[in-house]
């Protein structure tokens, strides 16, 4: 579903910028970091909230230190394309804990998948009975991840 482009101006794009860096300002803080007072930023901010410009704030987790090293990216061949087909597997692979993104690809294949695991034994049972057993699967192949050169919110991975 597309949506229609806002018009941001400077102060909107300013105040996204350092929401992106840190979601956890104080408006305050916002407010100086912009140039603004604190009434207008907060007024902005929740007209970029309202628009659907921000769509939430949550907390950035760490899969390194949570055990989450191993990264596979996953083409996914279906056996059927038609809408009801990539419907159901859209809502299925939405379940998949282990599926960090996935996305429609044009392509000789149809999906590609970023799932994170601990290892590569946890990630083959993820692909094994999870992923191959999504709706209309009909071929994966694997692609494991050696370094993150560059992933949001994980920039000093190594």
């Amino acid at each position: 579903m597309q949506s229609e482009k806002l018009n941001l101006d400077v102060f909107d794009q300013k105040i996204l910028a350092v929401l992106a860096r840190n979601g956890r300002i104080s408006i305050t803080d916002l407010a100086q970091e912009i140039g603004l007072s604190k009434s207008p930023t907060q007024a902005r901010l929740r007209r970029l909230e309202g628009d659907g410009a921000i769509l939430g704030y949550r907390a950035l987790l760490d899969p390194i230190r949570l055990g989450l090293n191993h990264v596979a990216f996953v083409e996914v061949k279906l056996s059927d394309t038609r809408e009801a087909a990539l419907q159901a597997f859209n809502q299925a692979v939405a379940e998949v804990a282990e599926v960090e993104q996935a996305h429609m690809i044009a392509s000789n294949f149809d999906y590609l998948l970023k799932v994170r695991t601990g290892d590569m034994n946890s990630y083959r049972r993820v692909l094994g009975e999870k992923i191959s057993a999504l709706p209309h699967v009909a071929h994966t192949s694997t692609y494991v991840a050696m370094e993150a050169v560059k992933e949001i919110g994980l920039d000093n991975v190594t």
